[in-house]
């Protein structure tokens, strides 16, 4: 009888992982469906500014899934056969597929309250259906409620995290630690009105939520929770705050916690902050009469509350179970007292596009010396709303 050596179980473990992951098929719907939720054609009329398929839009966006959950081996290839959409992935986990499924069945929600809004003669000529597509589908760090995607982050970039508040919420959290390759794992977004619209539209996609009710609520449980427990939640501008209120009956103000339950027995932490692009707005010499010194003071305030809010996201993205009281403290001591030059210098860099060393000076100056030492008083607030950038 053979008898099984040292040898022969380390053979049988080396063959067990050398095993390759089987290729799972993942069914998209019909031509129809996957031309709804993948808002094909993106960018092309007569003349196309990037004349893709249908099947190369959704390769397109699922790999930048693919690449967003840290898969940069994986591979997505999509075909249709007989009128069926379907992508096979290699390299995943077996659950990749299941993932992808559940977004999309979400996702016809969105399409189901657009075409009603639609049908109510409420949509817009120059609105798009535009879902979150190209978001981590399983390895998030935190998840960001927005109010809508701008149009050019479809039609130009064809990126859901191509704009430049997006780009600006990513640099503040390279800012608290997280590598800038990592960060599109924090930047998992929801938007209440998944529309894509010109950066004025913000107060006419304000009433058209409740159109989207289903859609939303959905999204906020299938990307917050797991089976682990729940992702931190940034609540970014006015009227996301305000929405968290009316759906939650939580108020959450800026640099509030505030707890909401998508679903029975379970809570997700949820901070309340400036929309990414809000600081462009609160520092503009215009919002005060052309008074330079007022819009700095503005926007030092701003972005000390901005640096704190993505300190904490990026702290609870790493260590969910931390508690987010005192997290919270913590970053806006760190910001506001602490690192409250760098807070400075950083604002000059960033808003005000300054060489770090005029930077530098700048935060030197007694007006500015005195104005840091206010950081943690609230900054007037500009009582227009400001674009989507």
């Amino acid at each position: 009888m053979f008898k099984p050596t040292r040898l022969s179980f380390t053979l049988a473990a080396l063959l067990a992982s050398a095993v390759v992951q089987a290729d799972i098929e993942v069914p998209l719907g019909s031509t129809q469906r996957v031309t709804q939720l993948f808002a094909f054609p993106n960018n092309c009329n007569v003349i196309c500014f990037r004349p893709w398929t249908l099947e190369q839009t959704a390769e397109h966006y699922l790999n930048q899934s693919l690449q967003r959950d840290g898969y940069s081996r994986a591979k997505v290839s999509v075909k249709t056969r007989d009128g069926q959409v379907a992508a096979t992935f290699s390299g995943v986990p077996d659950t990749y597929g299941q993932s992808l499924i559940t977004l999309l069945n979400t996702a016809d929600l969105a399409y189901q309250g657009a075409s009603q809004l639609n049908s109510d003669g409420k949509w817009a000529y120059n609105w798009y259906l535009f879902l979150p597509l190209g978001m981590a589908l399983e390895n998030r760090k935190s998840v960001e409620l927005l109010h809508f995607p701008p149009d050019y982050s479809l039609t130009q970039a064809q990126d859901y995290l191509e704009s430049a508040t997006t780009d600006r919420w990513a640099a503040l959290l390279t800012d608290n630690g997280i590598p800038a390759s990592e960060t599109p794992a924090y930047q998992t977004i929801i938007d209440i009105a998944p529309i894509a619209a010109p950066s004025n539209a913000g107060k006419d996609l304000q009433t058209v939520y409740s159109y989207f009710t289903d859609y939303q609520t959905r999204m906020v449980k299938e990307l917050s929770l797991h089976a682990n427990g729940s992702l931190p939640m940034m609540a970014f501008g006015a009227p996301v705050r305000s929405w968290i209120k009316q759906q939650y009956g939580q108020s959450v103000g800026v640099l509030e916690l505030a707890q909401i339950s998508p679903a029975a027995g379970r809570t997700v932490s949820v901070l309340g902050a400036n929309h990414p692009s809000y600081i462009w707005y609160a520092a503009d010499p215009a919002s005060y009469d052309g008074d330079e010194q007022k819009a700095d003071e503005a926007g030092l305030k701003v972005m000390g509350q901005d640096l704190s809010a993505a300190c904490w996201q990026a702290g609870m993205g790493q260590k969910p179970a931390s508690d987010a009281n005192v997290l919270l403290k913590a970053c806006l001591n760190t910001w506001q007292v602490t690192r409250k030059e760098q807070t400075c210098a950083l604002f000059y860099t960033s808003v005000r596009n300054l060489p770090p060393e005029q930077a530098n000076a700048k935060c030197a100056t007694p007006p500015i010396k005195a104005q840091l030492k206010q950081l943690r008083s609230a900054p007037p607030a500009p009582t227009a709303l400001p674009p989507v950038l």
